[in-house]
This record gives structure tokens, sequence and C-alpha cells, in this order.
């Protein structure tokens, strides 16, 4: 057997990447000295690179196919079916990879609709808490025989507007009903006053307006706690309120 067939067989299996154990290191050796062998690898080499883009590219030329095709085919059954487990092994790396990616995109999508979610509730839970809260302290002064209940009427004239304080004054809590008020003038607005029970100056509570009814509510506003009151009022004032109040009162205590 002459040089160049003792190799032609080992030719196709080394393009491919397939050849192993003893058999590589001679060949390697003899396609170092012999140029027709290196010509035909190359010739096995491109061959091989034109079918792997027959999946996604142009048909390679045909003499190419049925070179190739004819090399593999004189190598014994056992070696074809080696190189094709070869290539389900070798994509198989690549397949898990995939599953993984998507795997990991998924979670990731989950994760986040989950993360959302917790956070409406938590959302919802501290809006519920503090509706809660609100509603207990009104309930609390509403119900407490310690609260002072002060009607206001029109001062100087027949009782038509009215308004009705509830105030606590260990805490400062405090919640104001007013009814058939008159409408404002532009720049105005209804100003509620705290009458110190021992002489001191009016203190100002709050500012509001009614509704086209007439009827305003003041609820909890920020009331020092501590100051006993002798009655309330309510004047008319600027935009923004006054630290005094402008006379006359539209409704004082009786």
């Amino acid at each position: 057997m002459t040089g160049h067939e003792q190799f032609a067989e080992d030719l196709a299996l080394y393009a491919l990447g397939s050849l192993e154990g003893d058999a590589v290191v001679p060949l390697e050796r003899h396609l170092e000295e012999c140029a027709a062998c290196r010509q035909e690898l190359a010739r096995l080499e491109g061959d091989m690179a034109l079918l792997a883009l027959t999946t996604a590219g142009p048909s390679p030329p045909q003499r190419a196919r049925q070179r190739l095709l004819k090399a593999i085919g004189r190598e014994p059954r056992s070696l074809r079916t080696v190189l094709t487990r070869r290539r389900w092994w070798t994509l198989a790396p690549v397949f898990a990879a995939l599953v993984l990616a998507v795997f990991a995109i998924l979670l990731w999508r989950e994760n986040a609709r989950q993360r959302d979610r917790i956070e409406a509730l938590r959302a919802d839970a501290a809006s519920n808490q503090a509706t809660f809260e609100e509603a207990k302290h009104l309930l609390a002064l509403l119900t407490d025989p310690s609260a002072m209940h002060v009607t206001l009427v029109a001062a100087q004239s027949k009782p038509q507007p009215a308004g009705k304080a509830i105030y606590m004054p260990g805490n400062g809590a405090l919640v104001f009903m007013a009814s058939n008020l008159a409408p404002l003038a532009p720049a105005k607005t209804y100003e509620l006053w705290l009458m110190p029970m021992h002489g001191e100056k009016p203190m100002p509570a709050a500012t509001f307006k009614p509704d086209p009814q007439g009827n305003a509510i003041v609820m909890m506003p920020p009331m020092t706690a501590g100051i006993e009151a002798r009655t309330f009022a309510v004047t008319i004032e600027p935009e923004g309120g006054s630290a005094t109040p402008t006379m006359p009162l539209v409704l004082v205590g009786s």
C-alpha cells in the first residue's frame, strides 16, 4: 500500500474532526511532507463547509456533495453510526442552553408580575390602614362624652346659616360642619376661629369654602393639644386666611 493509499481513508475522518487515537500523529506527519494529500484535505474541508450552509444558505455545488458523500461512504458502517451519534451529542449543549434561557426569561417575567402584585397589595393595605385610623379617630371624637359640642348661628340676623363644631381639647381633635353659607366673592375664603377660654386672642383653626349648596365640612385640621375653647367663630377673610379675625363674625358659638 502506497503512502497516499495508506492515508486516503483517514483524510475524510480528519476533515470531519473524528480521527482519534494513534492514527492522528502519523497522518499529520504525512501531511507535512505530502502536498497532494494537503490539497485533498483542503478540498474535503471546503466541501464540508459548503454542506454546512445547506440549512441556511444556497445549495452547494453537486460535485462537492458527491465527493464528500463518496469519501464518507468508503468508511465502515460502525464509523458512520459514531459520526451520527456525535452530531446529536454536539447539539445537546446548544439545545440545553436555549431551554435554560427560555426558562430564565419566563421566570423573570413571572417574578416581575409577582413583585407588581405585592407592591399593589402593600399600597392598598397602607391606604386602608390610613382610612381606618381616620375613621377610628372620628368615631372616638363623635362618641366621647367629654367632647365639646358648639352650635354656631348667624350673628345679628336670623339663624339661617348654621355650623356645628365638635372639639376635644385633650388631643386637639376638631370637626366642623356648616350649612346654608352664602357664596363667597372672588379671592375670599371662610375661616374658622377657636376662641380660647382664658381671654387669649382668637386662634385660626382652618380655612374652607362651601359647595354650591352652601355646605362645608372641616375634618381634623392641625390643632395644638391642650387648649381650652370658650367657643368657635367663622369670618370671611382674604384667600389664604388671616392672622386675626376680620369683622363682622359670620357665625359665632352660642
